[in-house]
């Protein structure tokens, strides 16, 4: 093995691989050697598995040498990361990733290089840490077609929603108390503002669907403007808030999006807390599965990177390395617009309570046909001190309800612009 970085999930997989060499080399038929590990920095402290006489700066003493079976990337980023993977299929080396973005961006690549290189490339740990979502997709639903999936695919804005559900936290104070505690990034901007989950979301899309997507725009909403207020009505009416990730098939088209998101409170996603990821695939014929656990760590990550490894490993020495990467078969799809999205709504205005001020919002989304459930005041407001005004709708048109809200927001009657969650 050569190892391309080695951070926090780097560390782990060492952990592993030492702590569970005996059974894994009964498993494969053959130990794993980690020959050669590229680092920046050399002098920075390691994990105690690893021997500082194989760490190295240049990475052609780890792609150039031609005793190491297998690549494992755990460095991340697009670049230099996509340049050594591709050097590293053109000399036949089995590739193992964790890397979301990449594959985000070039995964379609990546694999027709493999594909005719004749070498695997895998990466469970890209997506949802542990859990084996890309192993069940890639294997065990092989037999079905996947009709939707849905899920809470990145710890930090589960963690930061639960907190201000659970404890009234303000989106500031639960995103300090996650930095403190280690489950966000000093930069949380990938996390929080909804660009890791959409990665993720990609990656999904491409097994579940067959879907070739390198580099495509996906509805993509962080949770910034999610304030204490909409947990409580949002318990009102007998939700929850989500960080959701969604891809379905609308015939030919895909609708790929992430969002907060109101779940039903006896919803099973409703119910993954903290920093728990979930999963949730509905199969035509298998119906709704639900896969859930911890999405983030070194160790939950490792123990997916290390599954990989033991597949490609088992692969190589039987003869069969890239069976499982030409299985895997991606077509051009188009995506859906954002505007043909249908579903309810949630709204929140922050309105000057003067008389008729009801009926010009209701009679500005009656115009463009988005027909209201429910509809609640929160307190008493006045000609100069803004009042909540909560709306639920029955399903509608993205296009639409932004026609409608855009109207609204200009009125001489709003104290701030109004807030938009869609019910899940």
């Amino acid at each position: 093995m050569g190892l391309l970085g080695c951070g926090t999930v780097g560390g782990g997989v060492l952990h592993l691989l030492r702590a569970n060499a005996a059974y894994l080399e009964a498993r494969v038929g053959a130990p794993f050697e980690v020959v050669r590990v590229l680092v920046r920095d050399p002098e920075k402290e390691r994990v105690k598995e690893l021997e500082r006489s194989r760490l190295t700066t240049n990475p052609d003493d780890v792609l150039g040498d031609p005793s190491i079976d297998v690549i494992v990337e755990v460095m991340g980023g697009v670049d230099p990361a996509r340049d050594y993977l591709g050097r590293a299929i053109a000399s036949g080396k089995q590739i193992v990733t964790a890397n979301k973005m990449l594959l985000a961006l070039h995964g379609a690549e990546l694999l027709d290089r493999a594909r005719s290189r004749g070498v695997d490339v895998a990466f469970e740990g890209a997506v949802g840490g542990g859990i084996p979502v890309i192993r069940v997709l890639r294997d065990a639903l092989a037999g079905d077609t996947i009709a939707s999936l849905s899920g809470i695919i990145n710890g930090t804005s589960n963690y930061i929603l639960t907190r201000m559900q659970s404890d009234g936290l303000s989106f500031e104070d639960a995103l300090k108390e996650a930095q403190q505690k280690g489950f966000a990034e000093a930069d949380p901007t990938l996390d929080v503002d909804g660009g890791d989950a959409a990665h993720k979301l990609v990656v999904l899309s491409m097994l579940a669907f067959g879907a070739r997507l390198d580099g495509v725009s996906v509805l993509t909403e962080g949770i910034r403007g999610v304030e204490p207020v909409d947990h409580a009505f949002a318990e009102r009416f007998g939700f929850v808030v989500k960080q959701l990730a969604i891809a379905k098939e609308r015939g030919d088209e895909l609708e790929l999006r992430v969002h907060p998101a109101l779940v039903a409170k006896d919803a099973p996603l409703a119910n993954i807390s903290g920093v728990l990821n979930a999963i949730s695939v509905e199969g035509r014929a298998l119906g709704p599965c639900l896969l859930s656990g911890r999405g983030a760590g070194d160790l939950p990550t490792a123990v997916s990177v290390v599954a990989d490894l033991v597949d490609v490993a088992i692969a190589k020495k039987g003869g069969t390395a890239g069976q499982s990467t030409r299985a895997i078969r991606l077509a051009e799809r188009k995506l859906s617009p954002t505007a043909e999205v249908e579903a309810r709504y949630y709204f929140r205005f922050t309105v000057f309570d003067r008389p008729g001020v009801l009926a010009r919002i209701t009679g500005a989304l009656g115009e463009r046909g988005v027909s209201i459930e429910q509809m609640v005041q929160q307190g008493r407001g006045s000609a100069d001190v803004p009042v909540d005004v909560v709306i639920l709708t029955h399903e509608s048109k993205e296009a639409a309800v932004q026609a409608a809200l855009a109207t609204i927001a200009k009125s001489d009657y709003v104290a701030k612009p109004p807030r938009m969650i869609r019910v899940h």
